[in-house]
């Protein structure tokens, strides 16, 4: 590989990496910190209610930022526009760790977060399709799934990153921790968006957009030729998207409140064990990815569902039990072993089944659409069914059993493309379609 893919790589993941390090700072924080510090309530669980709620608000918002981003990316190119996505992630996620909190200006500290979460969401709604395009549109017709799967590692890398950042900081006194020591990891945020602009300088637009250039293949309104000529397969990838968002912010963000409330476990404890699966994870996706150059995405994927279905009732099992070794053991088995070769996969899978003339805006619908559907609204839901429930877990495997069994239905009807050309075959179905 040479200098300049392996520089399209490192673009691609370390500005995913510095993105969903925001991100999961913030989903994690909301369950330790800001249930306290800005949604004040008199019943603890009306405040954790309150604050995966706003984690949950920005994922109805990402749909939006996909639009605007993807339609710049499409029409102007990919690379101005994960400047402008970094950017402005970075600026809320400063902004956050500076946010006087309820007893300093009252309601306006959950008010300005509320703001400044929703920021958050329309970044990432754009960051996410221009790193994996980035990536996807450089790469050999033979790799195309392990670079697919480069960019999916930022988002392990970030919780990763964003989990050790709080377990540093968890160290601290509580009341040390409650009063600063959470703000640091947002603050220090700053300097990782600096160094992620950095090292995206000097990379060139991707292959496929240089190309629609060259023909005038540009869409003026890529959102209309998405939808007009590829509704199905956003309809596809919202569906497919599901299993890979909720399951994965069950075992990696939900817990750390159940785990916490409901069982005999600390929240290093808790931090530690994510970690540790998360970086198991990291290793694992870029086999996943050069796996399915061999066998193909779909049997991955498919795979991966299956698993997930079988395993919702165990990973309960396994962490009531008390043991500290066990629920390591089971948060590796979902975020590694399963969830690792669907995420893998995911981002490539997309990016085959959407023209480049729309492939920015059609990849970032389905992304995050999905993800608004049952992403963020995932520990929302979750911690809602305990409540209902009398903290029963029963309610929450049959919600992860449901998402899996929509992403199963809607995967059935891609098709295998890893040995065609990213761009073959689908400008000829447009005109088709323009001359009935």
């Amino acid at each position: 590989m040479d200098k300049g893919m392996r520089r399209v790589l490192i673009a691609s993941v370390v500005g995913s990496a510095i993105e969903w390090f925001d991100y999961f700072l913030y989903g994690t924080v909301a369950a330790l910190v800001f249930n306290q510090l800005f949604f004040v309530s008199e019943d603890p669980a009306f405040g954790t209610l309150y604050a995966f709620a706003t984690f949950a608000l920005a994922f109805f918002i990402r749909p939006f930022g996909g639009i605007i981003f993807s339609h710049i990316g499409d029409k102007i190119g990919r690379k101005k526009t994960l400047v402008l996505t970094l950017s402005l992630m970075g600026a809320a996620t400063f902004g956050m760790g500076i946010l006087p909190t309820y007893e300093a200006i009252g309601i306006w500290a959950p008010v300005l977060l509320i703001i400044l979460r929703l920021i958050q969401g329309l970044g990432l709604g754009g960051e996410w399709g221009g790193a994996l395009l980035l990536a996807v549109e450089y790469a050999p017709k033979e790799k195309r799934g392990l670079f697919g799967s480069v960019p999916q590692m930022g988002v392990t890398i970030g919780m990763v990153m964003g989990t050790l950042a709080l377990s540093v900081m968890s160290l601290l006194p509580d009341d040390a921790f409650m009063a600063w020591g959470w703000r640091i990891p947002f603050i220090l945020s700053a300097l990782l968006v600096i160094f992620g602009l950095w090292i995206r300088k000097g990379i060139d637009e991707t292959p496929s957009f240089r190309n629609n250039q060259a023909k005038g293949n540009v869409a003026k309104l890529p959102i209309v030729d998405t939808l007009r000529f590829h509704w199905r397969e956003v309809l596809i990838a919202i569906g497919a998207k599901v299993v890979e968002t909720a399951p994965f912010y069950i075992f990696g963000t939900f817990i750390v409140s159940y785990a916490t409330s409901n069982l005999a476990f600390s929240e290093t404890t808790i931090l530690n064990a994510v970690m540790i699966a998360t970086v198991i994870t990291t290793v694992l996706i870029p086999i996943m990815g050069r796996l399915s150059d061999k066998i193909g995405r779909k049997p991955l994927y498919i795979w991966g569902t299956i698993l997930m279905i079988l395993y919702a009732f165990p990973y309960f099992w396994l962490i009531h039990q008390d043991s500290v070794a066990l629920l390591v053991i089971a948060t590796i088995v979902g975020l590694g072993l399963i969830w690792s070769p669907i995420t893998a996969v995911l981002g490539t899978m997309f990016s085959e089944i959407f023209s480049a003339k729309v492939r920015y805006t059609g990849i970032s619908l389905g992304y995050q659409i999905g993800a608004a559907a049952a992403g963020g609204t995932a520990p929302l839901v979750a911690t809602y069914l305990l409540m209902q429930f009398n903290n029963s877990y029963i309610p929450v495997a049959c919600y992860i059993i449901l998402t899996a069994i929509i992403s199963l239905v809607a995967i059935l009807t891609v098709k295998d493309r890893r040995s065609q050309d990213l761009d073959e075959g689908y400008d000829d179905v447009e005109e088709d379609v323009v001359n009935q």
